[in-house]
């Protein structure tokens, strides 16, 4: 083992070295960069237009059967009364016009309709908004403040909720716990498919031979997965910073939420927890790509098992409703505590708050074990399978040799 820390800053400097490491890096934040850039300049031309729709001016005719439209408002907007519905139509359409409201004597049984001159696919809605605000704007001068609010339904409403006697916030109290959740997810979609290929890459070359008269196989794969936590640390410092900058320089330009980090729950228990969930959980992940890719000939071939695995780690994100409202249920139980579904459940459960301390011993301990049994594999297949450059190694083969 005294190779290990060569082998760890071979691996660890060769892969920084490369383009392709620091592309994969640097493509989620862009990602994120060009999203909220869009999201900027779309709100920007969003406020821009609609402050240009309320400075227009267009000229309006009503016919108002209901009674419900007052006059007041009528004349502040400069708008003519008609009893003739047809002759101000055919005004729309010769063009004299630009809008007719026509509104019927029984407004629940009857439409509202408009007519009106059109200025484009986005602009033709102003006409509709109007024909709303003259009678939402009489109906609320009938009515007192609080009724308009009730009926607008733009009453403010504030909630506090108990658990076990103390107050409790839910969706605060799964923010810190969960951001365990939200980072394995980003380590294994986007450094999945690095770990698979990176015991393929030396047989592929044809210099394994050379690296195995020198290195043992174990002290290689071990380096070769502590260099790959290491870059996968890396990876997420790279993402988050990009991330955390542009909040707190661009978040009111993007009129995104404020976030009050003293106000978030610290619950060093679920914290804990979470963090154990991850690490094994990786690991456990980390041994089985490397394992598939050490018993493939090729990075190509390798590359057929990442779908699966990936099946095995997101699919139970399909049942999350049941994670969060089922607790109880067998199929939550078996999806929990089956090594290759567990991170997910486990992640999530944590995060809301329904994983108790049994399941959550019982969760880690089975991701502990089956890491360590994923890892000896692994340096089992790239022991006997290193060598191996025209086929997959078998099972058979594997468990027939001596160790």
């Amino acid at each position: 083992m005294h190779n290990l820390g060569t082998v760890f800053r071979f691996e660890l400097t060769r892969t920084l070295k490369k383009k392709s490491f620091w592309i994969s890096a640097l493509s989620f934040p862009v990602v994120i960069a060009a999203v909220f850039a869009i999201i900027f300049f779309s709100n920007k031309t969003t406020n821009e237009a609609a402050d240009n729709m309320k400075n227009q001016q267009f000229s309006i005719a009503i016919t108002d059967q209901s009674g419900h439209v007052s006059p007041e408002i009528l004349s502040s907007l400069k708008a003519k009364t008609v009893a003739d519905k047809q002759q101000a139509i055919d005004e729309v359409k010769s063009g004299k016009l630009d809008a007719y409201y026509y509104y019927p004597q029984d407004l629940t049984k009857n439409r509202v309709e408009v007519y009106a001159k059109d200025v484009g696919l986005f602009n033709n809605g102003k006409y509709e908004s109007v024909a709303k605000t003259l009678l939402q704007t009489t109906a609320s001068a009938k009515v007192d403040p609080q009724t308009t609010l009730v009926l607008q339904d733009k009453v403010n409403f504030s909630s506090l909720t108990y658990k076990d006697g103390e107050q409790f916030d839910g969706i605060k109290e799964l923010i810190a716990p969960g951001i365990f959740l939200v980072l394995f997810y980003i380590l294994i979609a986007m450094f999945g498919s690095q770990m698979l290929t990176s015991t393929t890459e030396e047989k592929e070359n044809r210099v394994i031979e050379m690296i195995l008269t020198t290195i043992e196989a174990r002290t290689l794969i071990i380096g070769k997965i502590f260099s790959l936590i290491i870059l996968a640390l890396i990876q997420v410092i790279v993402i988050l910073i990009p991330v955390i900058i542009v909040y707190l320089l661009f978040r009111t330009q993007l009129e995104l939420p404020n976030v009050d980090l003293s106000s978030i729950p610290i619950d060093p228990l679920r914290i804990g927890v979470s963090a154990l969930i991850f690490v094994f959980s990786f690991l456990l992940f980390t041994g089985l790509l490397v394992g598939i890719g050490a018993a493939a000939p090729t990075a190509k071939e390798a590359g057929s098992f990442f779908g699966v695995i990936m099946v095995f780690i997101f699919g139970p994100l399909y049942a999350f409703t049941l994670f969060v409202s089922m607790p109880e249920s067998p199929l939550v139980k078996f999806l929990s505590f089956f090594p290759l579904t567990a991170p997910i459940p486990l992640l999530l459960r944590n995060a809301v708050g329904n994983l108790s301390l049994l399941e959550a011993a019982i969760g880690i301990a089975i991701l502990a074990v089956s890491s360590v049994i994923a890892l000896s594999i692994a340096v089992r297949l790239f022991r006997y399978g290193a060598l191996e450059y025209s086929k997959r190694l078998s099972l058979d083969v594997l468990f027939k040799k001596k160790s």
